[in-house]
């Protein structure tokens, strides 16, 4: 089994005039053990030797690709897994993407870390073209798509939830012309195939159990949401064996964001 795990840490475990959150970030990712990781916002993680140290005390090496705008992203695997290509896909995302490549049993498996913007649903839906463009080039039928995509599941009415948070923070859902919510980038996401795991595996269970913001940490900018995602080409959907969202313990505080969390038999 192949435990398959993405997280949003908020400004690289640390705040400016306040905590530093990452010895509670590396106490998750210990407890859960993922043999795959993909981290988002890691802030300050390409210089100073960061990304190596946070690694190091994971046990997991690290592929990180970073951002000319925004905040780095990182994929990292742990050994003895085999690594058979790695590299940044080269578009101009605001945050990054990383590209791995890791060796199966059932064959290559392609995971794509990725943050995609967070102002204009305009731009997501750009970005998530560019994911669709590289799951296509990818080797062999395994291809996941991991990350904080920022945009709002199409197959759920958000109407309500949105009412309840500042107009500066709905604007980011909503479209520029009509203002209805916006879902283009999943959309699209979802119409070249992908499979969205959450909801494929916990079919019946509580809308709640699904969301990934805010925590016990906070976030004025959300109201209940489900913006992290895991979403797999079918031949990987149908390997998942579980798929949550981790809860509970320093998960509650060690960024705004919950960790998600897919098993696959692999």
């Amino acid at each position: 089994m192949l435990r398959v795990m993405t997280w949003n840490i908020r400004t690289g475990g640390r705040d400016r005039g306040g905590p530093d959150r990452l010895d509670q970030v590396v106490q998750v990712v210990n407890e859960q053990a993922p043999d795959v990781l993909a981290l988002q916002e890691l802030r300050g993680f390409d210089r100073g030797g960061l990304m190596a140290e946070v690694a190091g005390r994971v046990g997991m090496t690290p592929h990180l690709a970073r951002s000319c705008f925004g905040q780095p992203v990182a994929v990292l695997v742990r050994p003895p897994l085999q690594v058979i290509d790695a590299g940044t896909l080269r578009r101009p995302f605001h945050h990054a993407a990383a590209r791995v490549v890791v060796a199966t049993s059932a064959g290559p498996l392609t995971v794509l870390g990725t943050h995609l913007y967070p102002y204009s649903g305009g731009r997501r839906r750009m970005e998530a073209d560019w994911l669709v463009a590289a799951m296509r080039r990818s080797e062999g039928p395994l291809t996941l798509i991991t990350g904080d995509l920022n945009s709002l599941d199409p197959t759920v009415d958000h109407t309500a939830r949105l009412a309840g948070i500042p107009t500066l923070y709905r604007r980011r859902h909503l479209r520029r012309t009509g203002g209805e919510v916006d879902t283009r980038a999943i959309a699209r996401l979802l119409a070249a195939g992908l499979v969205d795991l959450w909801p494929s595996f916990a079919a019946g269970a509580p809308e709640a159990d699904g969301l990934t913001v805010p925590t016990r940490f906070g976030g004025a900018e959300f109201a209940g949401m489900r913006l992290d995602y895991l979403l797999g080409t079918r031949a990987l959907a149908e390997r998942v064996r579980d798929c949550q969202v981790i809860r509970g313990g320093a998960a509650d505080t060690a960024s705004d964001h919950y960790p998600l969390l897919a098993t696959v038999d692999l």
